[in-house]
């Protein structure tokens, strides 16, 4: 695997080369001074360019970072352009994920000067790499505050408390009429999305709001304690019901455990009723 300065060593040199580039930076999880280094890492660059066009046209400009065993581009149909709604606009921005035989990723962008400046496609984790035309912003160093869990309102702790048990009265249903994929898929979706939300929101009440929780709340196991994240684990079921169903159990222990510690710290009252109301529906529908 070519290392990190290498890999940087031909981002740089390939904005040097190429007259049709003006700056590029970096973006993403290297831009970020509060994330671990790993070899697992992303590469986010973003080339600013005179335009776009040719670079579509001709992608033979990115050889030098090696050889390409799979590629995703902004227009694929069912990528990350539909799941962000980033297919359009390709005279403005357009970019390519790619990964290497070696291991190396890299998702890679370009955007047109006008575009930069409007600023479509960065946010405060920017790090300049080479600004050929001087037309970089300039910025303060990179932080990923935009990112930090914020503090809820009343109406979203009691809407997540709602969302959550309501949620799960569907998950109960579609187990009961053994509808595996309809309960599954309800439950991740829907309730066990709130519980993340919940667990969050008591990370940033633990930090004064000044952390992230990650992508997908993947440093979970990093700030949560270390009893809170071993009952988080078993939130997770599988495809018997029987574990399902404690899955569920958990989850809403879990759940109730640090809504109680939420609500205290907002100096409000958990939502009993939402609980009991679940509680209620589950013992009707499986008594009858």
């Amino acid at each position: 695997m070519q290392t990190e300065k290498e890999m940087f060593d031909i981002i740089i040199n390939t904005a040097r080369s190429d007259d049709r580039v003006l700056a590029a930076y970096l973006k993403g999880s290297r831009a970020n001074p509060n994330v671990p280094r790993d070899i697992y890492q992303d590469f986010d660059i973003m080339y600013v360019v005179k335009e776009t066009g040719s670079f579509r046209a001709d992608p033979s400009w990115m050889n030098p970072f090696g050889k390409v065993i799979l590629k995703q581009e902004q227009a694929d149909v069912f990528g990350y352009g539909d799941r962000f709604g980033l297919r359009r606009h390709y005279d403005k921005t357009y970019s390519w994920l790619l990964i290497f035989e070696d291991g190396n990723r890299i998702d890679i962008g370009v955007e047109t000067l006008e575009t930069m400046r409007e600023g479509c496609n960065r946010n405060k984790l920017f790090l300049p790499l080479i600004d050929k035309t001087g037309c970089l912003p300039q910025l303060p160093p990179p932080t990923d505050e935009e990112f930090y869990v914020r503090k809820p309102t009343e109406p979203q702790f009691r809407g997540c408390c709602n969302e959550f048990f309501w949620s799960l009265c569907d998950v109960v249903k579609g187990i009961r009429r053994d509808e595996l994929p309809f309960a599954m898929t309800t439950y991740y979706a829907q309730s066990h999305h709130m519980l993340e939300i919940m667990l969050g929101w008591y990370i940033g009440s633990k930090t004064d709001y000044s952390v992230s929780c990650g992508k997908q709340n993947k440093y979970f196991k990093r700030y949560l304690p270390e009893n809170v994240y071993l009952l988080y684990e078993q939130t997770f079921p599988d495809s018997s019901y029987e574990q399902f169903g404690q899955a569920i159990k958990i989850s809403c222990r879990l759940f109730r455990e640090i809504a109680v510690l939420i609500a205290e710290s907002l100096g409000s009252i958990y939502p009993e009723e939402y609980e009991q109301g679940f509680m209620k529906y589950t013992k009707a529908v499986t008594d009858a």
